[in-house]
C-alpha cells in the first residue's frame, strides 16, 4: 500500500515528542504542511518543541501508560481537528532490566513501551477507519525487539512485543473492506538522542527521519534503519543469525554463546 498520507492539512499525532526522533518526525511532517499534535510528559518542553515548527500545532501533556488519559487524548484531537492521518506511537524508556532491576521499573517499561501502543490504537483507530482517509500507525520498535542481545532484558522484551502487535495489527488492517489505513513498524539503528553525547557512529533523528519518510511513502512494513556503524547488510545476517538459532537447534542467542560466538564471527567473514 502506497501513501498520500504525509499532505497538507493532515493531522498527525506523536508521542514521545518533545525530543528526539519525535521531535525530529514532527518538525519533518510540520514542513509538509501536516497539523501536529505533541504528546509528551513534560508540558515545559513540549511547548519549546512547538514552538520550533514550520506550522500549526498543539501539545498534550500525557501519560501514555494511562489508558484514560489516552482515550480523552484522542477525543479532544477529534474534536479539536476532526480526523487523525498519521498515528505515531514513539515514546518509550529503558531501565537496566537486569534480575536485580525492581519488578516496578518492569511493570512501567512494559506499560509505556507497548501498552501504550494498545491503548493508542484502540482509543485512534476506529475513528480512523471510519472516516475513510488514508491513515497511518507508526509504532517504534528496535533491533533488540528482533535480535534479543543479552543485558536489558526487559526493553527487549517490550520492544519484541511491540514487533509482534504491529505485525498482527497489518495483518487485520489489510483484511478490513475498505480499510485505508495501513500500520508500520520503524526499527532505528544507533541515533543520538536525549542525553546521549554526539558519537560518530550514530545518526542524527533528523538522519533517521529523512530515511523513514520516502520508505513510508512506498508503504513499507519494516522500516530497518542503518547508521554509521551498522549497514542493512549486517543487521540482515544479524537477524537471520537469530531466526535460525530454531530452525538449526541451537543454544539461544548463539551469537553470544562461548561455543557459536566464532562461528557466528566466521559466517559474517563468509558473508562478507
Amino acid at each position: 500500500m502506497t501513501h498520500s498520507v504525509i499532505r497538507e492539512n493532515a493531522v498527525a499525532v506523536i508521542t514521545g515528542a518533545a525530543s528526539g526522533i519525535g521531535l525530529a518526525t514532527a518538525r519533518a511532517l510540520s514542513s509538509r504542511g501536516m497539523r501536529i499534535v505533541l504528546v509528551d510528559l513534560d508540558p515545559q518542553s513540549l511547548a519549546t518543541a512547538t514552538e520550533s515548527l514550520a506550522g500549526p500545532s498543539i501539545c498534550r501533556a500525557v501519560d501514555v501508560a494511562d489508558q484514560d488519559a489516552i482515550n480523552n487524548l484522542a477525543e479532544s484531537v477529534f474534536t479539536e481537528y476532526g480526523q487523525v492521518n498519521f498515528l505515531m506511537n514513539n515514546a518509550a524508556i529503558r531501565v537496566a532490566g537486569s534480575e536485580d532491576e525492581g519488578i516496578e521499573n518492569w511493570h512501567r517499561t512494559m506499560q509505556v513501551n507497548f501498552w501504550a501502543s494498545v491503548y493508542a490504537e484502540r482509543a485512534f483507530l476506529p475513528r480512523m477507519i471510519a472516516d475513510r482517509h488514508p491513515g497511518i500507525i507508526l509504532n517504534t520498535g528496535s533491533k533488540q525487539g528482533i535480535t534479543n542481545p543479552p543485558g536489558n532484558v526487559i526493553y527487549n522484551i517490550s520492544k519484541s512485543a511491540l514487533k509482534t502487535y504491529t505485525e498482527q495489527l497489518q495483518h487485520r488492517l489489510r483484511n478490513i473492506d475498505s480499510c485505508h489505513i495501513s500500520a508500520h513498524l520503524l526499527v532505528p539503528g544507533f541515533t543520538i538522542t536525549g542525553p546521549h553525547k554526539p558519537n560518530p557512529g550514530g545518526w542524527s533523528p533528523e538522519q533517521l527521519v529523512a530515511y523513514m519518510i520516502p520508505r513510508l511513502e512506498q508503504g513499507d512494513f519494516y522500516i530497518i534503519c542503518p547508521d554509521n556503524e551498522v549497514t542493512l547488510e549486517l543487521d540482515a545476517i544479524r537477524m537471520e543469525w537469530a531466526a535460525q538459532d530454531i530452525i538449526d537447534n541451537r543454544p539461544p542467542l548463539s551469537r553470544w554463546h562461548p561455543d557459536w560466538s566464532d562461528r557466528f564471527l566466521a559466517h559474517l567473514s563468509d558473508r562478507n
